[in-house]
């Protein structure tokens, strides 16, 4: 049986159970995979009989020593990974490497399967994911939205269900951007902490490979396998031993968080993305974060010399001979981005690195008494019909928060704190010193924690399959609809924990007809498991509470196992944040499905 989630932690509770195998997995992902081939997520899909070696070789692995035992992962197309074309979103460009990148043989001696080579904007050349020959990725909550660039098929791909993590890149924002839009955690590292062997070259100078996942967690573990020097890699760096694996999760009590000032801020019109990043500090001052302004000039300029500045050349060189002899094999977009590094000097680098030193110091002393900066992920959330019309004005747009990033030597994380009125995701980035990607995953997971967000589009087992694409769960800034369906009705034993926390009743209804009820073992309290059954599922009588998005993360907290939250469909074809259950639990719970609810158990109970 699938597990309620894609996190490494509940897989590997399915696996050990016995209930799940890789290649049960791997089979469902690929059969899923085709239900969003429209949204143009891969490049290159491995087929069963590709994967089957990965999945043999776990025979021959224990799953005690191997920390990704089972675990799929996406692999952005400018990655290598041995036997698979890698083209960088260029047919012409295409070869099939013998050896996988440094970074992905770590991963797969961990234990991770690959699933396949994804979509992204050519080159890694962009931040919206609409610049690919491959088609234009479409955002996993809404497909009239872009997916963010360039990494997209890496950040669809786990927002989907389609895999557990993923490796995209980052030069100027590529592995924040899509996370913010798709509703996950997107780890820039520190340059050089992840080898670059075997990625196809942006700005060599500056490139990382990034990981998406759905929890910090899930980043810290991943990051801790993919990490690692390599003396092939002119960049690749040492890890100091306050930045490593065990550092995670230590930073405790008050926080002092830089943040723009308001004059800086810049939301390009979206009110909805304002409100949310509004929204956001608020409820994060009630969780330990102090704020403080930080003029934000030092580090909008350094930015604008990513692509005004002579560093486009490196992208030039990257790919020099196929733009002097197949230039139309280059999309027309991005070759006006990238033909005019050609033409830059020496005088031009020195100037401009000149310049960049002296912003360094600007940004290092603004850094220096904080313990990360804070800015909102991206400002707008542009739809792919803007993107296609305003190609440059648009991209640059996304890059107003990210594109100082590498330049000044920075470690970056971004989260997810809110959904607009939209229901489309919003998320704020956390930057600081190089080095500093376990304390920024720390911070991060605290935020996590206390705003309790559903992960990615939500259960990502073979329900996600059947829901309408653009049904993100429907809460704003402000609050958050909660289906509930046992002890927490309205009048029962633990209702108060709703009432004490602003909670309020929106509506009674249904479930659509798709699901089972048990009553669990336990109690008292007594409590039900909600099970998606689209095969001889039936109506189940429930209520939707509007709870403050402040107090959600501690409502959450409290739920104990076999419980958790996941999304459920209502009879009107909405999916809202819900109580649902481990499907271990009901081996001996009582199935109560006919008697239509826990109101009317709790009638038969009593006679």
């Amino acid at each position: 049986m699938l597990p309620q989630n894609m996190t490494i932690q509940a897989l590997h509770k399915a696996y050990q159970s016995g209930g799940l195998t890789p290649q049960t997995l791997m089979a469902n992902i690929r059969k899923r995979a085709a239900s969003y081939a429209d949204h143009n997520i891969w490049i290159h899909l491995l087929s069963a009989d590709e994967q089957q070696p990965y999945i043999d070789e776990l025979k021959a692995k224990s799953f005690e020593d191997h920390p990704l035992w089972g675990v799929p992962f996406a692999i952005k197309d400018n990655i290598d990974l041995a036997g698979i074309p890698t083209t960088a979103g260029c047919e012409a460009f295409e070869y099939v490497p013998d050896r996988s990148a440094q970074v992905v043989r770590q991963l797969l001696d961990a234990g991770a399967i690959p699933v396949g080579k994804t979509n992204l904007d050519q080159f890694a050349t962009g931040l919206n994911g609409t610049r690919s020959p491959y088609g234009a990725c479409k955002n996993a909550f809404d497909k009239n939205f872009i997916s963010g660039g360039s990494s997209s098929g890496s950040a669809v791909a786990v927002a989907l269900g389609l895999s557990s993590f993923s490796l995209g890149t980052d030069t100027a924002g590529s592995g924040r951007v899509p996370a913010c839009f798709n509703n996950l955690v997107g780890l820039k590292p520190s340059r050089g902490l992840l080898s670059a062997s075997g990625l196809v070259p942006a700005c060599r100078s500056l490139d990382c490979i990034s990981i998406f996942a759905l929890t910090t967690d899930d980043a810290n573990t991943v990051l801790s396998w993919a990490e690692g020097f390599d003396p092939q890699d002119g960049y690749s760096r040492l890890n100091p031993y306050y930045n490593q694996s065990r550092q995670y999760g230590l930073r405790k009590g008050p926080l002092r968080v830089g943040v723009i000032p308001a004059a800086q801020l810049r939301f390009f019109g979206d009110r909805a993305y304002q409100a949310a990043y509004e929204s956001t500090l608020s409820q994060l001052a009630s969780h330990g974060f102090n704020f403080v302004e930080i003029d934000y000039s030092s580090f909008d300029e350094a930015a604008r010399l990513l692509y005004e500045g002579p560093w486009v050349s490196e992208r030039y060189l990257a790919i020099q001979s196929l733009l002097e002899t197949q230039p139309e094999a280059v999309l027309p977009v991005i070759r006006q981005i990238i033909e005019p590094g050609g033409r830059n000097s020496a005088l031009d680098l020195f100037a401009a690195q000149y310049r960049l030193k002296a912003l360094k110091q600007r940004c290092d002393a603004a850094l220096a008494d904080i313990d990360c900066l804070l800015m909102p992920t991206a400002g707008k959330l542009h739809t792919i019909e803007e993107m296609l019309a305003e190609p440059i004005s648009c991209n640059s747009e996304l890059g107003y928060y990210t594109n100082f990033m590498n330049l000044l030597d920075l470690a970056a994380v971004a989260v997810p704190t809110a959904f607009t009125n939209q229901s489309l995701p919003f998320g704020i980035t956390l930057a600081g010193q190089r080095d500093s990607d376990r304390a920024l995953l720390s911070i991060a997971n605290r935020i996590q924690q206390a705003l309790g967000l559903p992960l990615g589009m939500g259960d990502s087992n073979s329900k996600l399959a059947d829901s309408p694409v653009a049904s993100a769960p429907v809460c704003d800034t402000r609050a958050i609809e909660l289906v509930v369906c046992g002890a927490h009705l309205q009048g029962l034993p633990l209702n108060w924990q709703l009432t004490e926390r602003g909670g309020r009743l929106v509506e009674s209804t249904t479930t659509a007809a798709a699901y089972r009820m048990y009553a669990l073992a336990g109690g008292p309290p007594f409590r039900p498991g909600l099970i998606r059954d689209t095969n001889s599922g039936a109506r189940i009588e429930v209520e939707v509470w509007s709870v403050p998005t402040e107090a959600f993360g501690s409502f959450v907290a409290n739920i104990p196992a076999p419980l958790g939250i996941g999304k459920v469909e209502l009879e009107d074809g909405r999916w809202l944040c819900s109580f649902i259950c481990e499907p271990y639990a009901i081996e001996d719970a009582e199935d109560i499905t006919a008697l239509g609810g826990w109101r009317a158990y709790l009638t038969s109970r009593t006679g």
